[in-house]
């Protein structure tokens, strides 16, 4: 059977051990986090696969709905609420259901049963599919979203000239912009984001946009006032990726 990884988002801690119980009492979920707010799901969804969302609506700092509007590529989500009010907007943002605490585990189970299907009709179509058509469809995606103080910041994928890595955190430096945006992201995480617009990891610390490289001097790149440092284990690589790439 399927297993779908979810995460459970709620402001109250009484409402979220409710639903992580209620998740672990069936078999074909797993969870990965447990979240107070949107601004806690939204990190787990740039570094963990996410299949389902349970939701809460009325939390601090950003409503579930809200959050919902913010994502490019929405998993299954159902939403867990003490309001009924917010029926007819759950409706315009496709959920999976609509569930009104307390919720019994039998009505729980029955939303769950429903993602589940969902899942399993969207994963039979992907790999039936041909692959060169979600190659197309990934390539055109030329922006992303990231958790900044407490608010999602949208990032053009072109404006980036390098990313730099700092630990957990990243700075992600744009074109025309005097600061980087930091944000709590992998380095991993974030080339995964970008492999598909011409970008190379040139360094550990180090991710640049070769279309940006203005000129490489003694294993350093030159981006407008920043030098960007080439290691010895990428600097072939390098050079074989610019000599591709090169007009003729």
């Amino acid at each position: 059977m399927d297993k779908l990884n979810c995460i459970v988002v709620d402001d109250e801690n009484m409402g979220r051990k409710l639903l992580e119980e209620n998740v672990r009492q069936l078999p074909f979920l797993h969870l990965v986090a447990s979240c107070k707010n949107a601004f806690e799901a939204m990190e787990v969804l740039q570094t963990q696969t996410v299949d389902l969302i349970f939701l809460d609506i009325q939390m601090p700092g950003m409503l579930g709905t809200q959050f919902l509007q913010t994502l490019k590529e929405k998993p299954l989500t159902i939403l867990v609420t003490a309001y009924d009010h917010y029926a007819v907007e759950s409706y315009e943002l496709d959920v999976v259901d609509y569930l009104m605490k307390p919720v019994s585990i039998e009505r729980f189970s029955l939303a769950a049963h429903k993602a589940l299907e969902l899942f399993q009709n969207k994963k039979s179509k992907l790999e039936a599919a041909p692959k060169v058509v979600n190659q197309e469809i990934q390539a055109q995606e030329d922006f992303f979203f990231v958790n900044v103080e407490y608010a999602l910041v949208r990032i053009s994928i072109p404006q980036i000239t390098h990313i730099e890595g700092l630990k957990d955190y990243v700075k992600i430096y744009l074109e025309g912009e005097k600061r980087p945006i930091l944000t709590k992201l992998t380095m991993k995480s974030i080339e995964a984001k970008v492999t598909n617009h011409l970008f190379m990891r040139v360094h550990k610390s180090f991710i640049v946009n070769m279309r940006k490289i203005e000129s490489i001097k003694q294993q350093r790149i030159k981006i407008g006032t920043f030098e960007i440092p080439v290691s010895d284990s990428h600097a072939s690589e390098l050079m074989e990726k610019l000599n591709f790439t090169r007009p003729s």
